[in-house]
C-alpha cells in the first residue's frame, strides 16, 4: 500500500471526527525540539513530515478533502515551527512541477486556488523566492509583466555580460603590493597565517579579484617551489575549492610555452605535482586539463606497434629474386624528439611527481595512461627514487664485501615520500609495485638492477623466503625484459642467472616462455630487438663453419647475452634442416653465458615438444638432429639436464617412445656408453672382460673425458629420482609400443607392405638400446650400496611393475654380484687367513653365493607355475640369469691384444722426442694402463675359477631326474623358453653368454641334460624364431646361432676334439638303461653320426631361410638376411646349400630392387660375402659319410640322409636312471669296434658308387639341360624336401597349438609346391620359327622321357632299399641291425627328441613323397 492510500485510510475517512486531530498530533511530534529541523529525526534520517504534507495537499487537489480544511490545517501547523512554511513551499514547488503540464486541468485550478489562499498566512517574499515566475503570475501574486522583464535583465547582467577593464586606467597598486609581499625574502620560518592576513587585507583594501590573486600566488609558488610548506598551506587556506584551483591551473596549462631546452620539468608541473601530493587538488580535477587526449596517445601507441610488426613481417618473407634493394634493413630506432616529450603534459607531470617523490599519485596517473612502456625520463626518475628506498636494506644485507663501501645514496627529503626499506617485507609496499610498473625500462639503471637482483637473491637464501612470489613477478615483468634492452651486457646476464638458478627448472622455464612468447609479442621495444637479433643471427648462421668457429662464436655469444631465446629458436631450426651444423654450433656455444645455456635447454625442450610425434619413421630426421645436438651440447657445456630427462619420462608415460633417442644420445656422449649393435667380434670378446678392458677395446670410441659429464648426468638422473623410473618406463614401453604404435599407425595407401612393422620394430629396438645403455650407466656410476638401495626388489619389479625377467635381472645383476662379493669378504675376515687355501676360498665363495641367492630363489619360485620347477630347478634359473660373460670366461686374447697395442704405443711415445715431457707422460700413462689391465686379468681369472667351482658343485641339482622321457623334452623346452631365447636377444654380449652357458653346462657334465637335444631344438626349426624378431633382435639372435654353430662345427671338424669334449659326456648320451650292467660305450653318439646330425642341422637351417626368403614378407626377408650375415662364418659350408641360398638371394635382389631398396642393399651385401666364401665350400661327401650320391639322384636321396641322421639318438628308457659311466676297457673296446665297422662300410659305399653307369649320368645331364629355370627351382625345392631328414628328431612341445600351426604351414607349402609341379609343362612357343608339328613331336618325346624317368626312379629306389638291408645285416654302430630296425620303425613313439604318437606314420609320408615323384 502506498503512502497516499494509507493517508486516505488513516486520516481522510475520519477527517471530521478524529482524522484532523490525529494529523496535527503527528506533525506536532516532529517539532518537539525547536533548534532542530523537523525534516530529520533523532537518528538523522528523514522524518516523513514532508511526505505527510505532500499527501495532505494532494488530497486537497484531488478532492478527497475540502480546500478550506486543508488550508486551515496548514495554517495551524505553520505556527508550530519556523521551518514548516519553508517545508510547505518546497512541497508546493513539487506539486507545481507535477501540475504544470496541463494548465486546464482541475488539479491545476485547485492548486492555484490553494496557493492564492496561502498568502494569508505566509510572507510575500518567501512565496516570490520559492515559486517560479510563471506560477506567481498564474496565482496572481505578480500582476504585471514588468517584474519578469526586469528579472531577465538582471540575470543577463550577472551571468552573461563581461566587464571590460582598462588596465592603463585601472588601479594596479593593490596587485603591485601583493606581488611585493609574495616575492620578498621569505624564510622558511615565515608563518602562512601572517601572509594570508596581508593578502586578505589587500583584497579588501583594493577590491582585488580573488581568482587573479590566486593566479599571482601560484606564479610566486612556481618561482620558489622549494617553499612548498609555506605556499601549500597558504593556498589551502586561501582557496578551499579544489575545482577553482584546477580551473586556474588548467588555464595556465593551456597557455604554457613549450621549450626544447628543458632539463627539468617546468615549474608549473612541479607546482601541480606538489599540490597533488599534498592533496590540495585531486587527479580527477586536473587530469581533464592535461593534453594530449588519451585517444591520441592510444593511436600513437598502436601506430608504433604496427610499424614494428610490419618490420618483423618483412624479415620473414623469403624472396626468390635474390637480395632486393628495398628489402628490410636493420631497424634503427629514431631519436625521440624532445619537443614531442615536453608537449605531452601527462608524461611530464609523471616525471614531476617522481621528482617530488609522490609515488601514489604517479602510480594512479600511470594506470590511466594508454602506453605499454614508460618513457625514459620518468623511468630514470623512478629508478633514482628506488635507489634511495632500497639503500638501507642493501647496505645491511647485500653488500659485496664489508670493506667495499660504495657510493652511498642519500635518503628522500620529503616527509610524504615512501618510507625506506629496512626489512625484506618492506619491499612489498613500494619497491615491488614500482619495479612492476617500471618493467623493461629498468635497463636504464644497471646499478639499481644489480641491487634488486642481490636483494632478491639474499631473500631467496633465507629459510622462509618472504619474497618468493614477488621475485618471480619482478623477474617476469622487469628484469628479463630489461636484459633484452641491454645490448651485450654479459655481466648482467651472469648476475641474473645467479638469482634464477635458485629456482627449480619449472619456474625458470615458465619465465623463459613468457619472456620469449608474451613479452616479446606485446612490447614494441622488445619486438624491435627481436627483429634485429633475428636478422643478425641469419647473417651469422649462413657463415658458420669449422674454419671460422672462433669469430662467429663470439658474434653468437655477444648476440645471445640480451635475447637468447629468439636466437636459439632459429639455430635449432637450422640444425634440424642441416645436421652438419651441429659440430660448429656446439663449439661456438663456449662463448655463451650460463643464462644463455639455460635458455638453450628450454628452447631444446620446447622444440621437441612442439614437433610432437611424427608418423612414418621411427626416427625422423629432425629428431635425430636434435638428439645428436643435445648429446654433444650437454656433454661439452654445463647445461641442466633435469628438464630434458623429465621430458623424456613424461613422453614415455604418454606411450611415446621416439624421444628415447635423446636419452640414448645423451648417455652415449656424456657417459661414453655406446649402444652399437654392429660390434666387431674383437669388441664383443672384449666386452666379456673388466671395466678397463671394455673402455679400452670394447667401444668404437675411446672412453675419455667423460668423468665430469657422467657425474653431471648421474646427479641429474638420481637427484630427481629418474634413474629407476626411466628404466622401468623403457622396459614397459618396449612391449607397449609394439601394440600401440602398430594399432595407431595404420598403413596408408601407397606405402610398401611391412613399413608399419619396420617402424614398430625400430621403436622397440630403440627402447631396448636405451634401457641397456641407462642400466649399464647406472650400474657403473653408482656405488654398489647406493645402487642396491635405489633399486626396487626383484620380486616387486616382476610382480608389481610387470617387467620381464631379462630386464629385472639385468638391473639386479650388479647388485647380486656385489652381495656375493660382500658376503665372501665377510667370511674371509671371519676365517683364519694364515691357513687360507684355494679350496677354502672356493668354499667361501660358494657359501656366499648360496646365502646371497637364497632370498632371490625364494622370491622367484612362486612367480612361475609349479610344473616349471619340475623340469628345471629355481637355483638353475637364478644362476643362469644372475651370471654374465665376465663370470664364465676370461677373454685372454683381448687382454693380450690390448696389452700389445699399449706396449707399441708406449714405445712410440718414448721414441718421439719432439713432444718433450708430454711424451714421457704418455709413456707413463700407457705403462700404467698395462699394469692395470694385467691386474684386472688376474682378478678375473681368479673369479672365473671360483665361479666354475661353484657351478660344478651346484650342477647336480639343476635338472631333476624324471622317469618319463617327455620330462627331458620339457626340461630343454623350459630352458629355451625361460632362459635362452629371452636372453640371447637382449644384448649381443648376452647372446654370446647364452651360447657359452650351454657349453659350460655341457662341459660340467650336468646330469639329465642333453646337449645334443638342446642343439637340435635350436637348429631344427628357426623359422618362427627369426620371423618374430625385430631388426636388432635378429642380429643378436644371429650372433647367438653363430656362436653355437661355431661350437658344433668345431666338434664336427676335429675328431679328437669331439672325443675329448663330447664322446663320453652326459650331453651326448643316446640310451638310458635300467641299471649300470647294460651300459656300453655305444650309448653315446658316435663321431660319424654326429656329423650326420650336423648335416641335418644345416639342411634345416637352409630350409628355414628359404621359407623366409620366399615369403614375400618384409620382416621375414630382412631378419633372414640379417641372420644369414651373422652366421656366415659357419653357414653355409656345403656348396649345394650355398647355391640354393644364392639363387634365393638373387631372386630377392631382383624383386626388391625398386620396391624395398633396404632389402636390396642387405641382399647385395650378403651376396658379395657369400661369393667370396664359395671357393672354400665343402662337398657333401666331405661333410659327412654318405651312402649314395645326393647330387645326381635327388629324388631318392631323402631316405638316405634321413636314415643317416635319424640313427643318431635312440632311447630305451624304461625307468628313470641316469647313464652310468663306462669303464676304460669298455671305451677302448668301443673305439676298436667302431674302426672295424667303418672299414667294410667304406668298401661297400665305394662299390655302390661305382655301380652308377655313365649312360644314366649322361641321360640326367641331358634332362637338366632341357629343363627351364622354373623347373630347376622346383627340383631344388623337392631336393630340400627329400634330403632333409624325417621328423624323427623333433621334440614334443608342450604348446600343441604351435605344432598344429607349424604343420599347417608346412602342409600349405607342400600343397603349393605340388600345385606348381602339376602345372609344370614345356615352355610354350619358345621357338616361334618351328612348325606346329615339330612342337607336337617334341611334347610327345617329353612325355615318353618322363615315363622312362619315373620307371628308373622306382627301380633305383628298390635297389637302394636292398643295398641298405645288405649294409645293415652285418653290424650297426648303435646296436644290432634287428634292434635298430625295431627301434627305428616300431618304437618311434619313445624317441627322446619328440613324441610323435599323435602324428601319422612314416610310411604315409613316404607314400606321399612317392606320389610327388610320380607326378
Amino acid at each position: 500500500m502506498g503512502t497516499f492510500a494509507k493517508f486516505i485510510s488513516d486520516y481522510c475517512k475520519t477527517w471530521e471526527k478524529s482524522g484532523r486531530d490525529h494529523f496535527v498530533k503527528s506533525v506536532t511530534q516532529y517539532v518537539k525540539v525547536e533548534a532542530k529541523s523537523p525534516l530529520f529525526g533523532k537518528s538523522g534520517k528523514l522524518s516523513g513530515l514532508s511526505q505527510n504534507i505532500y499527501d495532505l495537499l494532494l488530497c486537497g487537489l484531488r478532492g478527497n478533502l475540502k480546500r478550506d480544511a486543508v488550508i486551515s490545517v496548514l495554517r495551524e501547523i505553520s505556527s508550530l515551527h519556523a521551518d514548516i512554511p519553508s517545508i510547505i513551499l518546497d512541497v508546493i514547488c513539487v506539486l507545481d512541477a507535477e501540475t504544470c503540464t496541463d494548465m486546464q486541468n482541475e488539479e491545476r485550478s485547485n492548486f492555484c486556488s490553494m496557493v492564492r489562499e496561502l498568502e494569508s498566512f505566509m510572507s510575500d517574499k518567501l512565496l516570490k523566492e520559492r515559486l517560479e515566475i510563471d506560477t506567481l503570475q498564474d496565482v496572481g501574486t505578480l500582476k504585471s509583466k514588468i517584474f519578469y522583464t526586469k528579472f531577465i535583465k538582471i540575470k543577463t547582467k550577472l551571468y552573461y555580460k563581461q566587464r571590460k577593464f582598462n588596465l592603463f586606467r585601472e588601479e594596479s597598486e593593490g596587485y603591485a603590493k601583493l606581488i611585493v609581499e609574495l616575492n620578498q625574502e621569505i624564510s622558511e620560518n615565515t608563518e602562512w597565517k601572517t601572509l594570508l592576513e596581508i593578502i586578505q587585507s589587500l583584497i579588501g583594501c583594493f577590491n582585488l579579484d580573488p581568482n587573479r590573486v590566486l593566479d599571482i600566488i601560484l606564479e610566486s609558488f612556481e618561482a620558489r617551489p622549494h617553499l612548498d610548506k609555506l605556499f601549500i598551506s597558504l593556498i589551502k587556506n586561501y582557496m578551499g575549492d579544489p575545482q577553482v584551483i584546477s580551473e586556474v591551473l588548467g588555464f595556465k596549462l593551456g597557455n604554457m610555452e613549450i621549450l626544447d631546452n628543458y632539463k627539468e620539468p617546468p615549474p608549473l608541473m612541479t607546482v601541480i605535482a606538489l599540490l597533488l601530493q599534498h592533496q590540495v587538488i585531486s587527479l580527477d580535477n586536473i587530469y581533464p586539463w592535461l593534453r594530449p587526449d588519451d585517444s591520441i596517445m592510444a593511436k600513437e601507441a598502436d601506430k608504433e606497434l604496427k610499424l614494428v610488426q610490419d618490420y618483423i613481417r618483412k624479415l620473414n618473407i623469403v624472396s626468390t629474386k635474390g637480395p632486393q634493394a628495398n628489402g628490410p634493413t636493420e631497424f634503427i630506432e629514431e631519436k625521440a624528439d624532445p619537443q614531442e616529450y615536453w608537449s605531452n603534459q601527462k608524461l611530464v607531470l609523471g616525471e614531476a611527481l617522481l621528482k617530488v617523490t609522490a609515488w601514489r599519485e604517479f602510480a594512479a596517473l600511470s594506470a590511466r595512461l594508454p602506453t605499454s612502456s614508460m618513457a625514459p625520463r620518468p623511468a630514470a626518475a623512478l629508478c633514482k627514487m628506488l635507489n634511495a628506498l632500497v639503500e638501507p636494506l642493501y647496505r645491511t644485507h647485500c653488500r659485496v664485501a664489508p670493506k667495499i663501501i660504495g657510493k652511498p645514496v642519500p635518503p628522500l627529503k620529503s616527509s610524504l615520500a615512501p618510507p625506506a626499506c629496512k626489512t625484506f617485507d618492506d619491499m612489498r609496499d613500494t619497491v615491488i609495485p614500482a619495479l612492476i610498473l617500471l618493467g623493461p625500462s629498468l635497463h636504464c639503471d644497471p646499478v639499481l638492477m644489480y641491487k634488486i637482483i642481490r636483494i632478491l637473491r639474499t631473500s631467496r637464501s633465507l629459510k622462509e623466503d618472504p619474497l618468493y612470489h614477488e621475485a618471480l613477478t619482478v623477474l617476469d615483468t622487469a628484469i628479463l625484459p630489461a636484459l633484452t634492452l641491454m645490448e651485450g651486457n654479459c655481466c648482467m646476464a651472469e648476475e641474473v642467472y645467479t638469482l634464477l638458478k635458485l629456482y627449480p627448472y619449472q619456474c625458470r622455464y615458465c619465465l623463459y616462455s613468457r619472456w620469449k612468447n608474451e613479452s616479446g609479442e606485446r612490447i614494441p621495444s622488445l619486438m624491435r630487438v627481436r627483429g634485429n637479433s633475428l636478422q643478425r643471427i641469419k647473417h651469422i648462421m649462413k657463415r658458420v663453419s669449422k674454419e671460422n668457429i672462433k669469430p662467429q662464436g663470439r658474434l653468437i655469444g655477444k648476440l645471445s647475452h640480451a635475447a637468447p631465446a629468439f636466437l636459439f629458436d632459429y639455430m635449432l631450426l637450422q640444425i634440424q634442416t642441416y645436421d652438419n651444423l651441429i659440430g660448429p654450433v656446439v663449439e661456438s656455444l663456449k662463448y655463451l653465458t650460463s643464462l644463455s645455456l639455460d635458455v638453450l635447454g628450454y628452447c631444446l625442450v620446447e622444440a621437441l615438444g612442439a614437433r610432437g610425434a611424427g608418423g612414418g619413421a621411427a626416427h625422423p630426421a629432425w629428431l635425430q638432429a636434435l638428439a645428436a645436438f643435445a648429446g654433444a651440447a650437454f656433454k661439452k657445456h654445463n647445461i641442466e639436464l633435469t628438464a630434458l630427462l623429465q621430458f623424456v619420462a613424461n613422453r614415455l608415460k604418454a606411450h611415446q617412445s621416439q624421444d628415447l633417442l635423446i636419452l640414448k644420445e645423451i648417455v652415449q656422449k656424456m657417459a661414453g656408453i655406446e649402444a652399437a649393435e654392429e660390434m666387431t667380434p674383437d669388441q664383443l670378446e672384449a666386452m666379456a672382460g673388466g671395466e678397463l678392458l671394455k673402455g679400452e677395446a670394447g667401444y668404437f670410441s675411446q672412453v675419455r673425458n667423460t668423468r665430469r659429464s657422467s657425474a653431471r648426468l648421474k646427479d641429474a638422473i638420481v637427484g630427481n629420482n629418474l634413474d629407476i623410473a626411466l628404466c622401468i618406463l623403457s622396459a614397459q614401453q618396449r612391449h607397449c609400443c609394439v601394440w600401440k604404435e602398430y594399432a595407431e599407425d595404420m598403413p596408408t595407401p601407397g606405402e610398401p607392405p611391412g613399413s608399419q612393422l619396420k617402424v614398430v620394430g625400430r621403436l622397440a629396438d630403440q627402447c631396448q638400446d636405451a634401457l641397456v645403455q641407462l642400466g649399464t650407466f647406472l650400474a657403473s656410476s653408482h656405488a654398489p650400496d647406493e645402487y642396491a638401495a635405489r633399486l626396487p626388489p626383484l620380486q616387486e619389479l616382476l610382480r608389481d611393475y610387470h617387467v620381464d625377467a631379462d630386464v629385472a635381472f639385468f638391473l639386479h645383476r650388479p647388485v647380486l654380484a656385489q652381495k656375493i662379493t660382500a658376503k665372501a669378504e665377510i667370511l674371509r675376515k671371519s676365517s683364519d687367513t694364515k691357513t687360507d687355501t684355494l679350496e677354502k676360498s672356493i668354499e667361501r665363495y660358494t657359501n656366499a653365493a648360496q646365502e646371497a641367492l637364497e632370498p632371490i630363489v625364494n622370491s622367484i619360485t612362486p612367480l612361475l607355475p609349479t610344473r616349471v620347477w619340475e623340469d628345471i630347478s629355481p637355483e638353475f634359473y637364478v644362476t643362469f640369469w644372475s651370471l654374465s660373460m665376465y663370470d664364465l670366461r676370461v677373454p685372454v686374447e683381448s687382454y693380450e691384444r690390448e696389452v700389445e697395442r699399449l706396449k707399441i704405443a708406449a714405445a712410440t711415445a718414448a721414441k718421439d722426442t719432439s713432444q718433450g715431457t708430454k711424451g714421457k707422460k704418455e709413456q707413463e700413462r700407457f705403462n700404467t694402463l698395462i699394469d692395470k689391465l694385467q691386474e684386472e686379468r688376474r682378478r678375473q681369472e681368479e673369479h672365473v675359477s671360483r665361479v666354475a667351482a661353484r657351478l660344478r658343485r651346484e650342477s647336480g641339482g639343476w635338472f631333476p631326474a624324471r622317469a618319463a622321457k617327455s620330462a627331458r623334452n620339457e626340461a630343454v623346452t623350459r630352458l629355451m623358453q625361460l632362459c635362452l631365447f629371452p636372453r640371447c636377444v637382449f644384448t649381443a654380449a648376452d647372446a654370446l653368454y647364452c651360447a657359452q652357458f650351454v657349453h659350460t653346462v655341457h662341459a660340467l657334465k650336468t646330469p639329465n641334460f642333453s646337449t645334443l637335444l638342446c642343439y637340435d631344438r635350436l637348429f631344427c626349426d628357426i623359422t618362427y624364431s627369426v620371423m618374430s624378431c625385430t631388426e636388432g633382435e635378429a642380429a643378436r639372435y644371429g650372433t647367438f646361432l653363430c656362436k653355437v654353430l661355431g661350437t658344433a662345427m668345431r666338434w664336427h671338424a676335429d675328431r679328437a676334439a669331439f672325443h675329448r669334449e663330447c664322446a663320453h659326456y652326459p650331453g651326448f648320451v643316446t640310451k638310458y638303461r635300467v641299471s649300470n650292467q647294460f651300459s656300453e660305450a655305444n650309448d653315446h653318439v658316435g663321431y660319424e653320426n654326429y656329423r650326420h646330425v650336423c648335416h641335418k642341422w644345416h639342411y634345416k637351417i637352409t630350409k628355414a631361410m628359404v621359407v623366409c626368403l620366399e615369403s614375400g614378407d618384409y620382416v621375414q626377408i630382412r631378419n633372414s638376411l640379417i641372420v644369414l650375415i651373422r652366421v656366415l662364418p659357419h653357414f653355409p659350408v656345403l656348396a649345394k646349400l650355398a647355391q640354393i641360398i644364392e639363387r634365393k638371394i638373387e631372386k630377392v635382389k631382383e624383386e626388391e630392387k625398386t620396391n624395398r631398396p633396404d632389402l636390396y642393399v642387405l641382399a647385395t651385401g650378403y651376396s658379395g660375402q657369400l661369393r667370396n666364401k664359395m671357393p672354400n665350400m665343402m662337398r657333401e661327401s666331405d661333410f659327412h659319410q654318405i651312402v649314395k650320391q645326393v647330387g645326381e639322384q635327388k629324388a631318392g636321396a631323402g631316405a638316405t640322409a634321413g636314415a643317416g641322421a635319424g640313427a643318431v639318438v635312440k632311447a630305451e628308457q624304461e625307468t628313470p636312471a641316469s647313464p652310468p659311466p663306462s669303464s676304460d676297457a669298455d671305451k677302448k673296446e668301443s673305439r676298436t669296434s667302431d674302426r672295424r665297422r667303418d672299414e667294410p662300410e667304406r668298401e661297400k659305399e665305394s662299390k655302390r658308387e661305382s655301380r652308377s653307369t655313365a649312360k644314366e649320368r649322361n641321360k640326367d645331364e641331358m634332362r637338366n639341360k632341357d629343363r627351364s629355370p622354373r623347373e630347376r627351382s622346383h627340383r631344388e625345392e623337392r631336393y630340400l624336401e627329400t634330403v632333409s631328414p624325417p621328423h624323427d628328431h623333433r621334440h614334443a612341445s608342450d604348446e600343441i597349438d604351435r605344432d598344429v600351426k607349424r604343420r599347417k604351414v608346412e602342409s600349405s607349402g607342400n600343397g603349393k609346391g605340388s600345385k606348381d609341379i602339376e602345372e609344370r609343362s614345356p615352355e610354350k612357343e619358345k621357338r616361334k620359327s618351328k612348325l606346329r608339328g615339330d612342337e607336337r613331336k617334341e611334347r610327345k618325346m617329353n612325355r615318353k622321357r618322363d615315363r622312362a624317368e619315373d620307371t628308373a626312379l622306382l627301380e633305383q629306389k628298390r635297389r637302394r632299399e636292398e643295398q641298405k638291408a645288405v649294409v645293415k645285416m652285418g653290424s650297426h654302430q648303435n646296436g644290432s641291425q634287428e634292434d635298430h630296425h625295431y627301434e627305428k620303425y616300431h618304437k618311434r613313439e619313445k624317441s627322446p627328441f619328440r613324441d610323435r604318437s599323435h602324428e601319422e606314420s612314416r610310411d604315409k609320408h613316404r607314400r606321399t613323397n612317392e606320389s610327388k615323384i610320380r607326378r
